[in-house]
């Protein structure tokens, strides 16, 4: 794999939208790299097609739907069924790797799989980029909310859209037409 730099990429965390340079292969090979060591610490098997799947969904930092997967891997391996893909994904979900981007049906990669968060994501509604938000006042605030509601939250879902640093300044962002 050839080194790829990305202008206008995550960087990951609630602080910045974007990294002046991002080198693309290596943030693919460390969440490649921690997917495999973490599934060997929690006893679960990381597949080929599992780890391919994984790799598919970080090849950019926008939600991919598994549609769009199913379509990367009959491209590769011929014919595959959509259970297949859906069966990865959740097992990638069970394990912490990808988030569930609810608004898009899509999937993205957890930039901190090694522990159990409320994923909260912020997405250009120009490029598609989106930045996973790790915000301990906005997870407090949620939770002091639920709180004073005597509300038991079960499943919670923050998505704010709007436009990227890039694009919001006139720029592309990350591109709509760009590739990793």
């Amino acid at each position: 794999m050839g080194r790829r730099q990305h202008r206008n990429e995550r960087k990951g965390g609630a602080d910045t939208f974007v990294a002046d340079v991002h080198d693309h292969d290596r943030c693919v090979a460390d969440a490649l790299a921690a997917a495999g060591r973490l599934c060997v610490e929690r006893g679960q098997r990381l597949t080929p097609l599992r780890l391919r799947v994984l790799e598919l969904v970080w090849g950019s930092h926008r939600p991919v739907g598994a549609y769009e997967l199913l379509d990367q891997l009959r491209q590769e391996r011929g014919r595959v069924a959509p259970p297949t893909v859906y069966r990865a994904l959740e097992f990638l979900l069970d394990q912490g790797l990808v988030h569930r981007v609810e608004s898009r049906n899509a999937y993205i990669g957890c930039d901190r799989p090694d522990r159990r968060h409320r994923a909260h994501f912020m997405i250009c509604n120009r490029c598609g980029m989106a930045a996973e938000v790790d915000d301990a006042a906005l997870t407090g605030a949620i939770a002091s909310l639920a709180e004073r509601a005597a509300f038991a939250v079960e499943s919670e879902t923050v998505e704010l859209t709007g436009l990227c640093p890039g694009c919001r300044d006139g720029g592309q962002g990350g591109g709509a037409g760009s590739t990793p």
